[in-house]
């Protein structure tokens, strides 16, 4: 037996200590150990097994101390709020006496939401046959998945071509009316076709049987809540699978 045989355990070595201390005790004689040996044993138990038992009770007493303290704090929660409602509703309280009892005070004038200045980062999975699952990410916080403040959704534009097409440019090309009218082109020609606002990821796109084969092209954009679009993102392409 090594030197660890003393269980490190508060409640194991208790159980330990009163079986050795039993044998040693009734056996002393013959494991060689004199009375004043076994005297100093019990002299030691004694006072563990005092605090011991003190520290079993205080740990009860706090177990229910704090059953105590959660309900009473639940009730005096619930007090409260119902003040603090009556409060807000009373037309006569200002903002600076609310300030002052530290509760909420209600924007009267909304920080306006201004257009996306971030890009989304968009992964494609395309496992399943004749379907991509799009899943996007804000390029500031790429290990989350909350969008931007003030964003509703994401634009998912889209062009389906064959593999030999050169693939979609990664930058914005303006045409038609407004400035945020961009379309990035795979030959010059023809242009990428909106396909969803998404305002939850992960988007499904599905295809049909004539496009197994095919490479889609996808761009995204933010979208805010007033409709105004952020800037492109890179460009993510995916086979179609057959």
């Amino acid at each position: 037996m090594g030197t660890n045989f003393i269980p490190h355990r508060d409640g194991a070595f208790d159980t330990w200590q009163r079986g050795f201390a039993g044998y040693v005790t009734e056996h002393f004689l013959e494991l060689g150990l004199s009375v004043e040996q076994v005297t100093q044993l019990k002299d030691a138990t004694l006072p563990w097994e005092a605090a011991y038992a003190a520290h079993g009770a205080a740990r009860a007493a706090a177990k229910a101390a704090r059953v105590v303290k959660v309900e009473r704090r639940a009730a005096y929660d619930r007090v409260i709020r119902e003040l603090v409602r009556r409060i807000q509703a009373s037309k006569s309280v200002t903002d600076a006496q609310r300030a002052a009892l530290h509760i909420t005070v209600r924007d009267s004038e909304p920080t306006p939401v201004g257009v996306p200045k971030t890009r989304p980062l968009v992964v494609v999975d395309f496992s399943e046959r004749l379907r991509h699952t799009l899943r996007w990410f804000d390029e500031s916080t790429p290990t989350r998945r909350a969008r931007p403040r003030g964003v509703m959704g994401v634009e998912v534009w889209v062009k389906v071509a064959a593999p030999s097409e050169a693939s979609v440019v990664g930058h914005q090309v303006s045409v038609g009316d407004g400035p945020n009218e961009p379309t990035s082109r795979l030959d010059g020609s023809e242009e990428l076709e909106f396909l969803m606002v998404s305002t939850r990821a992960p988007a499904v796109v599905d295809y049909d049987d004539a496009d197994g084969g095919l490479t889609a092209h996808y761009m995204l954009r933010w979208l805010s809540t007033r409709g105004e679009a952020g800037p492109w993102s890179e460009t993510a392409s995916a086979t179609i699978g057959v």
